[in-house]
């Protein structure tokens, strides 16, 4: 899956260029990608409203309309790619487009067309992505990028599960995947293996500054590929802050990394 600050960017597409323009006609023949809806009720529903707001919550996107809410989902692939009125792109999303040639576009899976002659494309090689009308947002947690350290200590004080599974929760926090959990554990210096009922409160404040900083720096740097320990999630790879070579398991059922003499 996208994590935030991937998504964060193709959010600022849709706001900085989509908003308020007519759709004259949607593309929505991929049937799984906009699974349950059979191809044509999305354009039904569209054509002739208006994109209104442009939301997020974690890894969740989605807009406003003077009809019903439009749900984006990226996927692992995904990029938002808007055309506007001189023929340049603009796109956010997934960073695996860097460099693609203007025009490629191959992996469209769903489209908007303007009144205006723009485009908004949703471009996804893997086809991982999905669109949907009235997505449900309401389970989700608070957002990664905003949640108060009330809200943070409230995420962490129920259950034993390890920390990094818990920070990985959608329910409990909203936004945090893989690799931006290990890069908060490593920047808090906690073993991402602890119980989360043993993280004193010193551990849970020092974690919420921690991932804050993680999720900034990747929206600020272009992804979560920019994380100062990401180069060193690798066999061979060593702690960036102390030299050690770094250790790796599986918690919370994904692969993680982390410095064995200074996450503890």
């Amino acid at each position: 899956m996208p994590e935030l600050p991937e998504v964060e960017s193709a959010r600022l597409v849709l706001a900085q260029f989509a908003l308020d323009r007519l759709i004259t006609d949607v593309d929505d023949t991929d049937s799984w990608v906009c699974r349950p809806h059979a191809p044509g009720s999305i354009r039904a529903a569209l054509v002739g409203t208006r994109l209104v707001t442009a939301n997020r919550r974690g890894k969740s996107m989605w807009c406003e309309t003077t009809g019903p809410a439009l749900g984006i989902h990226l996927g692992m692939s995904g990029k938002l790619v808007f055309i506007d009125e001189s023929g340049a792109e603009h796109d956010g999303g997934d960073y695996w487009q860097r460099g693609r040639a203007p025009g490629d576009h191959r992996f469209t899976r769903f489209a908007l067309t303007f009144a205006d002659g723009t485009e908004l494309m949703l471009v996804d090689p893997r086809r991982l992505g999905r669109v949907r009308l009235d997505p449900p947002v309401a389970g989700l947690g608070p957002d990664a990028l905003t949640i108060t350290p009330a809200q943070f200590r409230a995420a962490l004080a129920r259950g034993t599960a390890p920390v990094k599974a818990r920070l990985l929760d959608q329910e409990a926090l909203a936004g945090v995947g893989n690799l931006l959990a290990d890069q908060a554990l490593w920047l808090a210096k906690l073993n991402p293996s602890r119980p989360v009922d043993e993280l004193s409160p010193a551990d849970v404040s020092r974690l919420h500054r921690a991932v804050r900083a993680a999720v900034t720096a990747a929206i600020e740097g272009g992804g979560v590929h920019t994380l100062s320990v990401i180069p060193s999630r690798r066999e061979g790879g060593t702690c960036p802050r102390c030299g050690t070579s770094m250790q790796r398991a599986t918690v919370g059922g994904r692969t993680t990394w982390w410095c064995p003499r200074e996450q503890r």
